[in-house]
């Protein structure tokens, strides 16, 4: 095998260099666990590790599913955080299999640019800065994003119901909607009215499926139009039976016509009047007037008379729509929320600004809203963003009440957890083969101790960097060796030397002069 510090005199050329997949051979694995960086794209988490790997703060951070609770996580990149929110989703999937009548509802809120999109056409003017755009953002923005999020699914889920196989995790069966009031189906279609988002076919055309198929009756909104038309054709067939056609022209008839029309065209007005409220008040969505007009025409007068409608600058009425969504979800099977918010730097109106983040978040940290019953909020936000909490005054604190969300300022990896990390993906990548040889130890020398295996893994503080790092080392031992002659276990100076140049790379990432 050669002596710790043994290196060949010359380098192999590339071709004749050994393979990385012969050195993952000869330890038994079929493929690299090292070769994926980001837990949404990597097959071995999403198979594996979802449920057998843990941050040792998970129990912290996940809780209870019967009862919502919120946590608050800043990390930095490549810590886990989406890798959280997967598993928040698996185990939330797995509580729900076990207990069908009391299911908890998933709201994934890490796709911002569709609402800051809208937003910003809105509020944005020529010059305008994204700090000054974002300056603008309140806590009812958020609320119209996770009703809109929440709602669009629903519909989803109602108009493409499936009648055979076993109901998904967070699905809507077809029976719980049968246990739905009248109100709970004027509440769910007046949400559909204002928070719809689908874009596969029209408002109207969606909005009349769902109402078919929650057998909501309408009729009674056409009365209005049928007294107007019919008045209309009885005095026109009146006055040409009688000869009196030219008389058309005459205040009389105009004045019949309008005491007919009038309370048609004053819904009307009214409903064009809220639907354009609405319009401008729902900033993160593009409604259209007219076509939220003829939806809420096919309310009845009484059915939207003193309703919660999103047309002010206010979150009251936001709160009562939520209150609205929570009572139908219990109806549907569902006994809390989970909203999992993640992704707050990706969006282009913020693009990594900690000051944006800041605007964007900030109007969120409001304790009756992150306390709110039936709401549990996971919040898995970059840790540039936590600095900016050191700088707020008490008044934050005391609307905000951190200290009653779960707080954790650091999403920190020890050397012994990411150590346990690399082994349970080293486990995961043949998992018919559990013996000794399956540990990250095994691929060193015995000259290097688990202790100080451990201690050069904690420099790289968080997952991304550990598979960066183990992947990187890989290459270069393997390029330091022939195909004719492998060696089979890493030394020390390859190690150390690796490490150093890899060190030097993120000192450079870190001040913002790398890539990554």
């Amino acid at each position: 095998m050669g002596s710790a510090s043994s290196v060949p005199d010359k380098i192999p050329k590339v071709d004749d260099a050994m393979k990385v997949q012969q050195f993952l051979e000869h330890h038994g694995l079929k493929q690299n666990p090292f070769s994926q960086e980001d837990a949404q794209t990597d097959p071995l988490f999403q198979q594996f590790c979802a449920r057998g790997t843990f941050h040792p703060a998970w129990d912290k951070i996940f809780g209870d599913p019967g009862t919502p609770s919120t946590a608050v996580v800043f990390g930095e990149k490549g810590s886990g955080k989406t890798a959280l929110r997967l598993q928040i989703v698996d185990h939330t999937a797995n509580y729900n299999r076990e207990h069908p009548e009391n299911r908890v509802f998933i709201i994934e809120y890490d796709d911002f640019n569709p609402f800051l999109d809208c937003f910003s056409e809105k509020m944005s003017w020529p010059g305008a800065t994204p700090e000054r755009t974002l300056s603008k953002w309140r806590l009812w923005d958020h609320i119209d994003c996770i009703l809109s999020l929440a709602v669009t699914r629903l519909v989803d889920d109602m108009l493409d119901e499936r009648t055979t196989g076993d109901p998904k995790p967070f699905e809507v069966r077809g029976e719980k909607l049968q246990n739905l009031s009248r109100t709970q189906k004027r509440d769910l279609l007046l949400l559909a009215a204002f928070y719809d988002r689908s874009t596969h076919v029209s408002v109207q055309h969606r909005w009349t499926s769902l109402r078919r198929k929650l057998r909501f009756s309408n009729w009674k909104t056409w009365r209005d139009l049928a007294i107007g038309g019919g008045v209309s054709l009885g005095l026109f067939g009146l006055l040409a039976q009688l000869g009196y056609l030219p008389q058309f022209g005459h205040l009389w008839v105009w004045l019949v016509l309008l005491l007919a029309w009038a309370p048609y065209l004053w819904q009307q007005g009214w409903l064009t009047w809220l639907a354009w409220k609405v319009k401008r008040q729902v900033r993160v969505l593009d409604r259209q007037i007219n076509p939220l007009r003829t939806v809420l025409s096919g309310f009845e007068s009484v059915d939207l008379s003193g309703q919660p409608t999103p047309s002010r600058e206010r979150s009251d009425d936001r709160y009562e729509l939520l209150g609205k969504l929570l009572a139908i979800l219990k109806t549907l099977g569902f006994d809390s929320v989970t909203i999992l918010v993640d992704r707050v730097d990706e969006p282009h109106l913020v693009n990594g600004s900690p000051e944006r983040m800041k605007a964007l978040l900030w109007p969120m940290f409001d304790n009756k809203f992150l306390k709110l019953a039936g709401l549990g909020f996971k919040l898995l936000l970059p840790v540039e963003v936590s600095f900016y909490l050191a700088k707020e005054d008490k008044e934050f604190y005391e609307r905000s009440r951190l200290d009653k969300q779960n707080l954790i300022r650091s999403l920190e990896w020890t050397g012994e957890s990411l150590y346990d990390l690399a082994n349970d993906r080293i486990r995961a990548s043949n998992p018919h083969q559990q013996n000794a040889a399956s540990k990250l130890g095994s691929w060193f020398e015995d000259a290097i101790t688990e202790p100080e295996l451990v201690s050069t893994l904690a420099r790289l503080r968080v997952p991304r960097h550990l598979f960066k790092f183990l992947h990187r080392l890989l290459v270069e031992h393997c390029h330091r060796y022939t195909d004719e002659s492998p060696r089979w276990q890493i030394g020390r100076e390859t190690l150390q030397s690796t490490l150093a140049v890899y060190m030097r790379d993120l000192e450079a990432y870190d001040r913002g002069l790398g890539t990554g």
